[in-house]
This record gives C-alpha cells, structure tokens and sequence, in this order.
C-alpha cells in the first residue's frame, strides 16, 4: 500500500508538472503568435505572424505550418496529462483509504480490504 501510495503521488506531482508547463507553452505561443517558434532561424524575411512564414533556407525545417501544428499537438497532450494527474490523484485517495487515512478510511475494515 506504502508503494501504490508513493508512486501514485510522485505521478501525480509530474502529471501536474507536465500539465502546467504545456499550458504555459500552449499560452505562451497563442500570446507571441507563434513568433518564439521560429526564432532560432534568425532570419529577416520571417514575418512577425508564425501562422503566415515561409520556408527560407535559414531555417532547419518549414516554418509554414509549425504553428497549427505544435498547437494540434499540445492541447491533446494537455487534456491527457490533467487527465492522467486526476486518475494519479484518485489512486492517491485510495492509498490512503487503504492504509487508514482520511475521511472514507473509517468506513473501510481491513477485514473488507482483505476480501
């Protein structure tokens, strides 16, 4: 029960830690357009709007469609990891039940735990 109870709460912080970070990515890039995308490519002929860049050869890869395509990528892998940080936090809860712990823990027996 001690093992479930600390791996499910170490899931559940870097759930939490994955979550927050992808949403900061997901606001920092809708906030700047996209700009902070392609800023590594150092190149005047990129426009201040990442959505309407064009390829150029100063850049490693196509800039045309990083945009929608890191946004298409993030908010999927948001929802997966709150969800995955929810179902963390609940085998957490159920840790606890199970070592004693908490407001349900009272109504469990460890003879019904044993069954």
């Amino acid at each position: 029960h001690w093992t479930l109870l600390s791996v499910s709460l170490l899931n559940c912080l870097l759930s939490t830690a994955c979550s927050v970070g992808l949403a900061l990515a997901v606001a920092l890039t809708v906030h700047g357009r996209g700009t902070h995308l392609v800023r590594g490519c150092n190149s005047s002929a990129l426009p201040a709007d990442a959505r309407s860049a064009i390829a150029t050869n100063d850049c490693p890869f196509n800039t045309t469609r990083i945009y929608d395509t890191a946004l298409a990528l993030w908010f999927p892998s948001l929802l997966l990891a709150a969800a995955e940080a929810v179902l963390s936090g609940r085998c957490c809860l159920v840790a606890l039940v199970f070592q004693g712990i908490g407001p349900c823990a009272h109504s469990y027996g460890k003879e019904q735990v044993r069954r």
